[in-house]
């Protein structure tokens, strides 16, 4: 994490978003997308994390959280750690991968730039959370969450994209990961 953006407020909520390095976009296969909503489930139901909403892109993550324990800094620090090595081995063995080669070469270049990395990194290290002080900055901050989809040109409502949790919102869509209903 940079060393200019932290969590100061231990339990308080955030808003973070975290980036695959140089922005590869990775979550192209539903495989890729399942280990990050898995591995946000065992988070909530194992490791105190509170989830309000959240969005994984093709490139990045975004997310609206609380740690209960009061440790966001090593929750998501955890967190990042966890799917960096599943989805690196995921990647490494999945044959149908037709950019398997690429990407981890990609990574390997990342991780060659970072001298806390020993062979490939994935995520980028900084996180900058806001935090989110009000019902107003949740609003906002869970609208741009579930409105980055729909800015991409990806889907044409919030609710279309499956790994938002703009589905959890509405009656109408089948979740496919609980959240958290309140702040």
């Amino acid at each position: 994490m940079s060393r200019k953006y932290k969590f100061h407020e231990k339990e308080g909520a955030y808003f973070i978003s975290f980036a695959t390095v140089f922005w590869i976009d990775v979550f192209t296969r539903m495989e890729y997308f399942d280990l990050v909503i898995n591995a946000l489930d065992y988070c909530r139901k194992n490791k105190g994390m509170s989830i309000f909403g959240y969005c994984i892109m093709p490139s990045h993550v975004h997310l609206l959280f609380r740690s209960e324990k009061g440790e966001p800094s090593e929750l998501i620090r955890d967190f990042k750690g966890f799917t960096a090595r599943a989805l690196l081995k995921a990647i490494e063995e999945n044959f149908q991968e037709s950019r398997r080669e690429w990407l981890l070469w990609m990574f390997e270049k990342a991780g060659k730039r970072n001298s806390n990395v020993k062979k490939h990194q994935f995520w980028q290290q900084n996180n900058k959370p806001i935090e989110v002080w009000s019902l107003k900055v949740f609003e906002q901050k869970l609208n741009y969450i579930h409105q980055n989809p729909v800015e991409s040109g990806f889907v044409m409502e919030p609710w279309e994209w499956k790994y938002s949790s703009a589905r959890n919102y509405c009656d109408d869509y089948q979740e496919i990961l609980e959240i958290d209903v309140n702040l």
